[in-house]
């Protein structure tokens, strides 16, 4: 089921009724769980609460599997959010489907969609959005996943945490004039949103100590459509005859206005075709 991310009000009548008949409480951490449940005057034993995180999800899995075939109803609660999504949660249900078992979702709040909802960032007659999640800790990889990234159309949906925005911000600077809304603390007191081009993010992000604390949802928005009418790449061909691929397309893309991104694409391209090498 889910849980509020930050705001107490956001738990549903639903949620609240499920908590109080559940023999059995699967959460994140217990101690955490209790407060929640404390908050609401729901009132469970510790022996009630059975801790499933990332750490020991396969063999919890399996206790939970034994309380479900004992007759017991398992409710299973997430940190905040939804499980499953970014939070532990998606082995514990392949485990119980597995087992023959059935997994009701109880839908509520999640920070995905709460961010989505306010950054304008699909457009009605879109094709949709993409969830990335977190992106890999080290340097290199999280490059390598944002190049790739470059070149989806529709709009990407990122996760971090407060101690790697910072680092995020970076190397999102090589996605240029694309828009990126940044939303931190989601329901919470100091809850942000704001949308700024990629380039700017660690701008943004140095004007104040508060705009680094607090979990991040990040969306790239949509790439806008690139309406060339063949000048680019002819004027780019012309340049790559003379001058080292970056340096060409760096002008190329500052003579015509089209995306360096797109360029450079192409310029690879032609020269796997060629064979040749700059």
């Amino acid at each position: 089921m889910a849980t509020p991310i930050g705001n107490l009000a956001d738990i549903t009548l639903r949620a609240l009724h499920v908590l109080q008949l559940a023999d059995t409480i699967a959460c994140e951490d217990t101690r955490h769980t209790q407060s929640l449940l404390r908050a609401y005057g729901v009132d469970k034993t510790s022996s009630q609460l059975l801790a499933v995180h990332q750490h020991n999800e396969a063999e919890a899995s399996q206790a939970v599997i034994e309380r479900l075939r004992a007759g017991q109803r398992v409710a299973y609660a997430s940190d905040a959010g939804t499980p499953g999504v970014s939070d532990p949660g998606a082995r514990l249900v392949t485990a119980v489907h597995a087992a023959g078992l059935r997994a009701v979702p109880l839908p509520g709040a999640s920070s995905v969609t709460a961010a989505l909802s306010a950054a304008g960032a699909v457009a009605i007659d879109a094709e949709g959005f993409v969830f990335a999640g977190f992106l890999p800790t080290k340097s290199g990889e999280r490059s390598v996943a944002v190049q790739k990234l470059s070149t989806e159309s529709r709009c990407v949906i990122l996760l971090e945490a407060p101690h790697r925005i910072a680092e995020l911000a970076q190397t999102l600077a090589i996605l240029g004039d694309r828009q990126v809304t940044l939303a931190r603390e989601i329901t919470k007191q100091f809850e942000e949103i704001a949308t700024v081009a990629a380039h700017a993010l660690s701008a943004w992000l140095a004007e104040g100590p508060q705009r680094t604390r607090g979990e991040f949802v990040v969306l790239l928005h949509p790439q806008m459509a690139q309406h060339d009418d063949g000048d680019s790449l002819r004027i780019l061909k012309l340049l790559m005859q003379e001058l080292p691929l970056k340096t060409a397309v760096r002008l190329a893309a500052e003579i015509t206005g089209a995306s360096r991104n797109t360029l450079y694409e192409s310029a690879l391209a032609w020269k796997q075709e060629n064979g040749s090498a700059n």
